[in-house]
This record gives C-alpha cells, structure tokens and sequence, in this order.
C-alpha cells in the first residue's frame, strides 16, 4: 500500500516526492474534492496525507469519508504555512474523536 499526497503547495509535494511519496497540488475546492474522491477509489493506496489548507478545502468530504470507510487512512500532515502549535493539534484531534 503506498502514500499519496494532496496538497496545497508545491513545496510539500517536491519533498515528499523526494522521499518516493506521489501526490498531487491541488488550488480551489472544487479540484481539492476531485482529488481526494480519485485517490479514495484507488486500490493501490492505503495513506492519503493532506496539507492543513487542502483539508480545510473539503472538510465535510473528508469527515464523510473518515466516518463511512476504514481505507485508505486520511491524515493532516503540517507544512511551512502550518501551526506549529502540536498541543493545539493534538487537542483539536482528541475533541474531535472524543467530543471533550
């Protein structure tokens, strides 16, 4: 199973690219959706990592697919225009999962 990316810069793309990872820049929420609805149907991958701006971009598409499909696993991965706030993250995470 391989992971892909959906991203909002190219900077992101080209470093993980270096690191054998394949993906997509995607600008706009409507080609964000296609973007994300192509890599869902696809076999092949297991991991799709998104940037925090191309998530925000189809947050309800995404919430739909977490909540309907175990596969692939949908992930925010932090890039330069990220928050570097971990705390803030993780807790964001935790009242999301939870609903503290």
């Amino acid at each position: 199973m391989k992971l892909y990316l959906i991203s909002d810069n190219i900077d992101t793309q080209m470093g993980l690219r270096l690191a054998g990872i394949d993906g997509v820049v995607v600008h706009g929420e409507e080609e964000t959706s296609e973007a994300l609805e192509a890599a869902m149907e696809r076999r092949d991958i297991g991991i799709i990592l998104m940037t925090p701006v191309a998530m925000s971009k189809c947050e309800a598409l995404v919430k739909k697919y977490k909540l309907e499909r175990a596969t692939p696993l949908i992930t925010e991965i932090p890039d330069r225009h990220g928050d570097s706030d971990v705390t803030a993250s993780i807790s964001r995470y935790l009242k999301e999962a939870v609903g503290v």
